[in-house]
């Protein structure tokens, strides 16, 4: 990530907690006291839920980095793909066997560079981050979703997990 995008982005985090945390001592005795159930544990999570939300803005602001890149590749080869189709057929054909013609040239183009573009170095490094950073993104999501969800009492995803491998097994052994 760029120097200039990456100090905003330290100083929002910063003055973030900061906030967070000066909200959560002056509010988490009265919320602790009156509230019950759920929303007991909830105002205790808070603080976690914005913790992972501004860990996750750093990662969407690297994934939105690399799909614009990626966005850009595909639109500069088709572009370019185009313009050797309109170079190579100035005109575009009335009768169905120009018609032909032009479609298999159209493909033979298209095919071939956007061939070169997938196996290019540029664009698999940009494709391999792009798809880390979506998964950084995930796991974010899902650490929010646990939260919220061990918040209320309600099972995690590793829990029902581990219920449906158990199961699974008991269905083994009785079979």
């Amino acid at each position: 990530m760029s120097q200039d995008v990456k100090l905003p982005l330290d100083y929002f985090k910063h003055a973030s907690l900061f906030w967070t945390d000066l909200l959560h001592l002056m509010s988490g005795k009265p919320i602790a006291l009156t509230s019950v159930g759920p929303m007991r544990n909830w105002a205790n999570d808070v603080k976690k839920v914005v913790t992972e939300l501004m860990d996750a803005n750093e990662d969407l602001v690297e994934f939105n980095q690399r799909l614009t890149e990626y966005y850009k590749q595909l639109s500069e080869t088709w572009a370019d793909s185009q313009k050797k189709v309109n170079a190579k057929i100035p005109t575009i054909p009335q009768d169905v066997e120009h018609i032909e013609a032009y479609k298999r040239v159209w493909i033979d183009i298209f095919e071939n560079d956007f061939t070169q573009l997938f196996d290019s170095e540029k664009f698999g490094q940009n494709y391999g981050k792009l798809v880390s950073a979506e998964l950084e993104l995930s796991k974010h999501w899902e650490n929010i979703t646990n939260v919220i969800l061990q918040s209320m009492k309600l099972p995690t995803r590793k829990e029902i997990d581990e219920v449906y491998k158990e199961l699974h097994e008991l269905r083994k052994r009785i079979t």
